[in-house]
């Protein structure tokens, strides 16, 4: 604990260095974490991948971003370690992951709930803030802690202020609008999917920019 308190006090070249050797994580010399408490069990973070200040990220086993992702300010990002508690023993393929593909993009002040996978796709981005993914739960008729992934696919959009619950899949190339609770799996592209629970309620052009933009970042 006094380690990691210390490393947020250094200079990000010689805090990526105590982080590489003292943690073992795998810092590509061009990826970044700002002023942020970020400690999974595992780190890898690519070329030009960025976590922004303010951010927290504990009780994963393994968070990797891919080249060019990005974790905004303010998250909180939490899990639970496999085998830490007697909470989901009864679930031996659960992984509490975060896993974030090329140009992938979180902004800023979202809560993600990574008690089981969450993985977004290549130039998705999980907009606005105040958005949620809960991958964990209570199993009413059983009486127990249970957990779901999460999977958000590639170039997909997330507005302000949703919930994604476990066990969700929102396909690639689509758009989950604004405060909307997706509570399901889905695999038709090119949709807008919005509503409480989230429906398909307009078909996207396959030709929008969006989809097809070589750099994540929208200007």
């Amino acid at each position: 604990m006094v380690l990691k308190l210390l490393t947020l006090l250094l200079p990000w070249r010689l805090r990526r260095w105590v982080l590489s050797v003292a943690f073992g994580y795998k810092l590509h010399p061009k990826s970044r974490i700002g002023f942020a408490w970020v400690f999974p069990k595992q780190l890898v973070m690519e070329a030009h991948s960025h976590i922004g200040h303010l951010t927290v990220c504990k009780g994963l086993d393994l968070l990797q971003l891919a080249p060019y992702a990005s974790i905004g300010r303010a998250n909180w990002i939490t899990g639970l370690p496999v085998g830490s508690s007697k909470h989901f023993v009864h679930q031996d393929d659960r992984r509490p992951r975060l896993l974030m593909g090329e140009h992938a993009a979180i902004t800023n002040r979202h809560l993600i709930d990574c008690t089981d996978t969450v993985s977004i796709g290549d130039f998705s981005t999980f907009a606005g803030f105040r958005s949620q993914i809960l991958t964990h739960s209570i199993d009413i008729e059983a009486c127990c802690q249970t957990s779901a992934p999460v999977s958000i696919g590639r170039y997909c959009f997330v507005g302000t202020d949703c919930v994604v619950l476990g066990g969700s899949l929102l396909p690639d190339n689509s758009v989950l609008g604004a405060k909307s609770l997706l509570n399901k799996q889905y695999h038709e592209e090119y949709w807008l999917y919005a509503g409480v629970p989230a429906r398909p309620v307009k078909q996207l052009a396959s030709d929008l920019a969006y989809f097809s933009r070589p750099v994540g970042f929208v200007h």
